[in-house]
């Protein structure tokens, strides 16, 4: 049986755990905090010494807060300037002696929660603002709609990160998210909404019925269907 290692690198934390190949956790979540400032040298020390504490795997999928092209990083707006190019994939492959794969986070975290049915649309509620698309189960990759403008000439990322959280209250951050929802759902039509990240814990709104809530460890269980056709 392979086991695959998933890791889950976001603004505030790094997280980790073992899965078999059905994607059952094999051990508890792993946690450290994202090194501050967090450029790739320091990101990737924490990643080697976390997993160092892990047992035995043989496959390795990555979840990252950016654009992510064949392994490299292409933006990471809430890291450093110095991951724009960064070969992800292939260093880190090196530094564990394991094949990996990386994609952006929130997409892992969709795999790990989407059904497979019709338009399914995830955000997440972090640091930053992630998103994925999937039709039928199949990954639309790239969309970074977390940059794109949302209202008051600001992004959905100004409007819903951690920053504006933090800067205007939790009564008014629901109210952003909500008319955010009522956003997305006439630009997508989607069948499902799922919405995760670990700000998920400061929601107050009604959710319409096929708006959900996932748990932050879809973000890591997500890395076993990286490894479905290996």
């Amino acid at each position: 049986m392979k086991k695959t290692l998933a890791i889950d690198v976001g603004g505030s934390g790094i997280k980790v755990m073992i899965l078999d190949e059905q994607g059952t956790p094999l051990s508890a979540r792993a946690r450290v905090e994202t090194p501050q400032p967090a450029k790739p040298s320091a990101v990737m020390e924490a990643i080697v010494q976390l997993v160092s504490q892990q047992d035995d795997f043989d496959l390795v999928s990555v979840g990252f807060p950016g654009v992510v092209r064949l392994g490299v990083t292409e933006t990471a707006v809430n890291l450093d300037p110095e991951w724009v190019g960064f070969n992800l994939e292939t260093v880190l492959s090196e530094r564990l002696g394991k094949p990996v794969r990386v994609v952006n986070d929130a997409d892992m975290q969709g795999m790990g929660a989407v059904s497979g049915q019709g338009v399914e649309l995830v955000i997440t509620l972090g640091t930053g603002f992630g998103s994925a698309l999937f039709l039928n189960g199949k990954l639309v990759p790239n969309l970074e709609m977390g940059h794109h403008p949302f209202r008051n000439d600001n992004t959905y990322e100004q409007q819903l990160g951690r920053a504006a959280l933090d800067g205007v209250g939790q009564k008014k951050w629901n109210r952003r998210l909500e008319r955010a929802i009522a956003a997305l759902n006439n630009l997508f039509n989607y069948d499902t909404l799922y919405i995760g990240g670990g700000n998920t814990d400061k929601v107050t709104i009604v959710l319409p019925p096929n708006v959900k809530i996932v748990p932050n460890i879809s973000g890591l269980l997500g890395g076993i269907a990286l490894w479905k056709d290996s």
